[in-house]
């Protein structure tokens, strides 16, 4: 057993009574950094430095955003330059619409005839790709959280996708695939709802493939289709 678990006859362990000094001392030091004299229960001390603990808290240096504009720094950059360093860097955390990057470009107080250059450079080497991004967020959102086509457009107008490259997008997606995928989200839920009433898992069910985007005629075949074959829903 380590020195820190054993608990004394007068109280909490001895690291704690320790590090509860440490915050005592920290909170008695005086401006000019000295601490006053605090004892840590084994008699007075002076003279003490000051706690490590104490020192430099709520002075954390704050590093410089990499994207602000550099001319509030009195930098005078290429402006294209920089705008293309923000795509970059956003492009690199994660995929973005090219309206995505637009309103952060916008955000960053970048020149929209700058942005709209640097975009279109962006597109024409393939950095910038709608089509791939709508492509990949469908499967993503299918595969990750079970959306069918009516959540999945929703979604992708969220993220600043046309309407023609969406539907193309949502041209690819499997009726048949949708709908299995449908009966898996509801044999997942069925488990916690074991010995509910057929009505009340009926409501539950139908509402989360409704929240999920699906057809309200796929969701109910697969909904009765689920309740009619749980055990205790069947006849004996």
């Amino acid at each position: 057993m380590g020195p820190s678990s054993i608990v004394g006859e007068d109280g909490p362990p001895a690291t704690d009574r320790r590090a509860g000094l440490d915050d005592l001392r920290a909170v008695l030091t005086d401006d000019s950094g000295d601490p006053r004299d605090v004892g840590d229960g084994r008699g007075p001390r002076s003279g003490r430095r000051g706690s490590r603990r104490g020192s430099g808290r709520g002075r954390r240096d704050v590093p410089p955003d990499p994207e602000a504009d550099p001319r509030s720094r009195g930098e005078e950059p290429d402006p294209h330059d920089w705008a293309r360093q923000i795509v970059l860097r956003q492009l690199t955390a994660a995929p973005r619409s090219r309206s995505q990057l637009a309103q952060t470009l916008r955000r960053k107080d970048c020149p929209d005839e700058v942005a709209t250059a640097v975009l279109d450079r962006m597109e024409e080497v393939g950095l910038v790709d709608d089509e791939a991004y709508a492509g990949m967020l469908v499967r993503s959102q299918q595969a990750g959280r079970g959306l069918a086509r009516r959540a999945l457009r929703q979604e992708l107008r969220r993220k600043g996708v046309d309407d023609e490259t969406a539907a193309a997008a949502l041209d690819e997606v499997d009726p048949h695939a949708e709908e299995e995928r449908a009966r898996g989200l509801v044999a997942r839920k069925m488990r916690s709802m074991h010995g509910l009433e057929a009505h009340v898992q009926t409501r539950r069910l139908a509402g989360m493939l409704a929240r999920k985007g699906y057809d309200a005629e796929v969701a109910m075949r697969v909904v009765r289709e689920a309740v009619r074959e749980a055990p205790e829903h069947r006849p004996d």
